[in-house]
């Protein structure tokens, strides 16, 4: 039979562990870097603020899984990601300040108390960060229901853990973010809606950029481009309003109170950038979740008093990571065999020789 020596044996062994160590850790920690490094904070050319603009990072949908809906792997694995991302963009970009746009949770709109606690303290250890970083949550649909699931203690329950209320001017460095609860924006008048709607008719006054879960109103994504645009069989499809973009009146309302120079918002899980009456104009920013895109990203935001730049910034494809495995392991087989063929002795064969003579 073919021989192998204990010594052939274990330095088999020892390079596959060694080769699964460095693509576990490559896929798992080190493929953060590059794609991050590849991001900048954007350039103002044309400002005449003196003042160095504000760093504001903007990301959306995280979607972590609850109880119900969430197999533990998916969890572990989705969670891991972004994890990873976020820790990665905050040590290399160091944004001042932090914003998610909304569905930061997949079951709010249902979960218990227990699960409720459960999620927010998983939220926490991914999106953790130092006190010089600034970091807010908006609310959308998952995180309270839609319009006719939201209720008041669904709502409290969201604004005392995230410290936010549902329609709050939010001042950094000179310049000032509207931030809205666009599930309230029915246009109902319902108890939560109408005192929505009575709150940003008096904050009317002042505003620089808005920010919301979901999108003003458009027909579609007709008019969207990009590589993190809806894909073509979807992009043509009518929107719904109150489900998919807020109403055409309410989004009449927004842009005529507050006529903000840039609105972001959330909630179609895919980049999108449309210009509304006077030009004013809305990027939606796709989901942060690999379990909604193959190619997650987020938003880099230099903000002055009088100008902004954006520039987006994406993170590795699930696809190459994938590939990346996938191709690991048939290598780290084609070495094992190149392995065993060389440390493989040569054949023995045994035989009983007669004798000749009778036996005594």
């Amino acid at each position: 039979m073919f021989g192998l020596s204990g010594r052939g044996r274990l330095s088999i062994i020892v390079l596959l562990i060694l080769t699964v160590t460095c693509v576990f850790i490559f896929c798992e920690y080190v493929i953060y870097y590059p794609a991050i490094l590849r991001c900048s904070w954007p350039e103002m050319t044309a400002s005449k603020d003196p003042a160095a603009p504000l760093r504001a990072l903007f990301l959306s949908d995280t979607h972590l899984l609850g109880a119900v809906r969430g197999h533990w792997f998916d969890k572990l694995r989705r969670e891991w990601q972004m994890e990873r991302s976020f820790q990665t963009a905050l040590r290399l970009l160091r944004p001042e300040i932090v914003f998610i746009l909304g569905d930061v949770f997949d079951e709010g709109k249902w979960s218990s108390t227990q699960a409720w606690d459960d999620d927010v303290r998983r939220f926490r250890r991914i999106f953790r960060h130092h006190s010089d970083t600034e970091l807010v949550v908006l609310v959308g649909n998952h995180d309270v229901g839609f319009h006719h699931e939201m209720t008041q203690h669904k709502l409290e329950r969201f604004e005392n853990v995230f410290n936010i209320s549902s329609a709050r001017i939010l001042t950094t460095r000179g310049v000032n973010f509207l931030l809205v609860n666009s599930v309230a924006m029915h246009g109902d008048h319902c108890p939560i809606c109408r005192s929505v709607e009575n709150e940003l008719h008096r904050l009317s006054e002042a505003l620089n950029c808005s920010l919301q879960h979901y999108p003003l109103y458009r027909p579609s994504d007709a008019e969207c481009t990009g590589v993190d645009a809806a894909l073509p069989e979807e992009r043509y499809q009518p929107f719904e309003e109150r489900y998919d973009v807020l109403s055409q009146d309410a989004s009449r309302k927004l842009l005529w109170w507050f006529q903000p120079r840039l609105i972001l918002s959330g909630h179609t899980h895919s980049g999108c950038e449309v210009l509304h009456e006077n030009k004013i104009p809305e990027v939606s920013v796709p989901s942060f979740s690999w379990r909604n895109r193959n190619n997650p990203s987020f938003i880099l935001g230099s903000i002055s008093q009088t100008d902004f730049a954006l520039s987006k910034c994406f993170l590795p494809e699930e696809t190459s990571v994938i590939v990346i495995y996938c191709g690991s392991a048939l290598i780290m087989v084609l070495i094992a065999i190149s392995r065993l063929t060389l440390f493989t002795g040569p054949l023995h064969f045994s035989s009983v020789l007669l004798s000749k003579h009778k036996p005594l």
